[in-house]
This record gives C-alpha cells, sequence and structure tokens, in this order.
C-alpha cells in the first residue's frame, strides 16, 4: 500500500504533488467508484433470483423452467470467465468493466419484457455476459488502485455483497405491484455507472501503470483448491439465493412480501460476512478464515431449515448470509495473492467464475425442488459446506505476501 501510495503521489493522479503519509489516502479515495460500479453490477446478478419466484407465479413456469433462468445467468456468466480473465492481464481492455455492467443490467430489463421462455432465457444469458465481462477487468482495475491494502480490497468486494442484498429490496416492491415487467425499471442504473466507467477510464490507466511493476510467482495448486472451495461456496450460496423465497410461499405459507423479506435478510447477511471476514483474517490469517466460514455455515444452514414458523427461520436465513459470505473477500484476495502476476485471471475466477459457477447446478435442485418441495433443497444444502471443510485443510497462506512469493 505504501508503496503504491507513494508511486501514485509522485505522479500526480490529480495533478498536485503529493508526499508520502498525503499519498496513502489517495487508493480509498478511488475505490468508491470500484465499490459502487461491484455493487451496480451484482444488483443484476441478484435480480436473477429475486424475479424466479414472480416468473413461477406470473408466467407460470415449473421448478425446472425456473431454475433454469439461474443456469442461463450462470452460463453467460461463467463459461467466458477464464478467457476474459486472460484477455484483461494480455491487452489494454479498459472499456470492459464500462460495457459489462451495461450490458448486464439492460439484458436482464428487457428479459423482464419479452414474451417467449426462449427469449427471457437467451437475454437473461446475454445478462450473464455482461457480468462475465465486468469481473475480471473491474477486479484488475480495483487491485491496482488498491495497491497491496487488503481493506481497500474489501471495499470492492463488500460492493458485490451490497448488490446482491439491495436487489430483493428494491425489487420486490416492484415486482409485487408490477410483476416480472418491472425489471425494466433498472436499466437505467447499469447505463449510467457504465458511462461513468467510460468516462474515467484514463484514471484506471494511470492505477495499471503504477501496479506494473508487480512481481511474484504464480502458485497454481493452492488457487486450484482455492477455486474448488468458491465454487462450493457459490452452489450453497445459490440454492438458497434461488429457493428462499419459494421456501418462505411454498412451505412457510408466508406472502409474497414476508418472502422478500427472507431473501433480504439472507442478502444483508452477506454484506455483514463479507466485511466481517476481513476483519476476521487480519486477526486469525486468511486460510483459518476460510476454514471458519465452512465450519459455521454448516449449523446456520441446518437452523435455516429447522426453525418453525416463518419469523424464526429469518434469524438463520441472516446467519446463513454471514456464514456463506465470511470467507469472500479473504478468496478474492487469496487468489490474487497466489496469482500475483495474472490479477485478471484470478478475478475472473474468484469473483465471475466460482461465484456464478455454482448456478449449473441449479436444475439439480430444480428437480430436487419438483420432488421434495423447496424444503427437500434445504435439506440437501446442508450437507454442502463440508466439502469446503475437506478441501480447506490443504489451503495454504500465501507467505511472504501478495506481491512476492
Amino acid at each position: 500500500m505504501t508503496a503504491t501510495g507513494d508511486r501514485d503521489g509522485a505522479t500526480g493522479t490529480l495533478g498536485r504533488p503529493s508526499g508520502g503519509r498525503a499519498a496513502r489516502p489517495s487508493p480509498w479515495r478511488r475505490m468508491w467508484l470500484w465499490g459502487l460500479a461491484h455493487a451496480v453490477d451484482d444488483l443484476y446478478q441478484g435480480l436473477v433470483p429475486a424475479s424466479v419466484p414472480y416468473f413461477v407465479l406470473d408466467r407460470h413456469y415449473g421448478y425446472v423452467a425456473a431454475s433454469g433462468l439461474t443456469m442461463a445467468a450462470t452460463l453467460g456468466s461463467a463459461v467466458p470467465q477464464p478467457f476474459i480473465g486472460l484477455a484483461v492481464d494480455r491487452l489494454r481492455l479498459s472499456w470492459l468493466a464500462a460495457a459489462g455492467v451495461a450490458l448486464a443490467g439492460t439484458g436482464l430489463g428487457l428479459a423482464g419484457l419479452a414474451g417467449s421462455y426462449a427469449l427471457v432465457w437467451t437475454l437473461i444469458l446475454i445478462s450473464g455476459l455482461g457480468v462475465a465481462m465486468f469481473h475480471p477487468a473491474a477486479g484488475k482495475g480495483a487491485r491496482e488502485t488498491a495497491g497491496d491494502s487488503a481493506a481497500a480490497m474489501s471495499v470492492f468486494a463488500a460492493g458485490g455483497s451490497v448488490g446482491f442484498f439491495l436487489a430483493p429490496v428494491l425489487a420486490t416492491p416492484a415486482l409485487v405491484s408490477m410483476g416480472v415487467g418491472a425489471l425494466a425499471l433498472f436499466i437505467p442504473p447499469a447505463v449510467l455507472v457504465g458511462f461513468v466507467l467510460f468516462r474515467r477510464r484514463h484514471r484506471h490507466r494511470a492505477d495499471a501503470a503504477a501496479a506494473a511493476a508487480r512481481t511474484g510467482t504464480d502458485r497454481w495448486p493452492p488457487f486450484l483448491v482455492l477455486t474448488g472451495i468458491e465454487i462450493v461456496r457459490s452452489v450453497a450460496f445459490t440454492g438458497v439465493n434461488t429457493f428462499i423465497g419459494l421456501y418462505w410461499i411454498r412451505h412457510l405459507h408466508a406472502s409474497r412480501e414476508v418472502a422478500g423479506v427472507a431473501l433480504a435478510c439472507f442478502l444483508v447477511g452477506g454484506v455483514g460476512g463479507t466485511l466481517l471476514g476481513g476483519r476476521v483474517a487480519d486477526r486469525i490469517g486468511l486460510v483459518r478464515t476460510v476454514q471458519l466460514g465452512g465450519v459455521v455455515a454448516l449449523p446456520a444452514l441446518a437452523g435455516l431449515r429447522l426453525a418453525p414458523g416463518p419469523v424464526l427461520p429469518l434469524l438463520f436465513a441472516v446467519l446463513s448470509g454471514v456464514a456463506l459470505n465470511i470467507p469472500f473477500a479473504v478468496l478474492v484476495k487469496l487468489g490474487q495473492d497466489y496469482l500475483p502476476t495474472r490479477p485478471g485471471t484470478a478475478a475472473g475466477v474468484t469473483l465471475g467464475l466460482g461465484v456464478s459457477v455454482g448456478g449449473l447446478i441449479a436444475p439439480v435442485f430444480g428437480l430436487v425442488a419438483q420432488a421434495h418441495g423447496p424444503q427437500g433443497v434445504f435439506v440437501a444444502l446442508c450437507g454442502v459446506p463440508v466439502a469446503a471443510l475437506v478441501l480447506g485443510r490443504f489451503l495454504v497462506e500465501p507467505g511472504g505476501g501478495s506481491t512476492d512469493d
């Protein structure tokens, strides 16, 4: 952080010379845009599961068809992620994050207006492609702005959790009153943030020039283990995110509004867990924090399934969100520490592929729900964190730091 801040101060990003101590806050002043952009981009990822119950109720989609919408978003975002990450590391693509967030919002907004299932599915796929374009470019840009500050990077990571949280909070009232056509109301934020990012891309290039001297040895074996843990976390998160509303409506016999509250509780817990994980990691280490997330997820998910009534499970919805997101920001930083020369690739996997690939499992959960109801999905989810616990035993601390291994 100090070295990056000093370089930034010497080059005069804002056109004014500054000394070492005065230059340190500079990355923080610029991280707000990356955090805001991440929040807006992941708002559209969060809108997919938030809108699934309304596609079921308004368009009469079955469970498998509904989970297919989640899979469409995942295919669009997960499959291209590694290739986009490689391109971001090798080419100057400062416009990609701006184009990605604009496409993510426009595609999903138009899906709410589309008539046929095939067109809805395709537009959600296109929205996912926008997400795939955003994450590697934004993750690399945020790391270049933050330097080696884990706290600054946590602002960017938490932005994504905020976006997921805001999705049901903002969408539920509109979806209840207007149906799925209300998704079109969410197009303008994507276009606006995309425009701002595009206008400020020259500042991002200055951060890239300051970070160009980063060196280190890429460590692929622990990165692959970390990717496995991120995928497991994604499966659990996506399963809860997709079916929690239907669980409240169909199993707990609550209203649509209470179902929206349940999803909001889960996601606000995710925001808290993301921020908490960074603080915990400063005290007990990155690897132990990842392992802790797997431990606390087990009782949280079990409580969510077993607690009676529509009110008490809300507490476990919050706790499940906290538990599943405690490792989130830590996994992002660990990924870029393991691959110090490939920050775009690491971000594409930990923020994009790892986070969204759980949607590929959504049709399996749809089949479980078809046979056993949404409650059967939550029984299955209780066993998912065990895989994260096993994989967590093979993680290693990055050692000498994120830039020198």
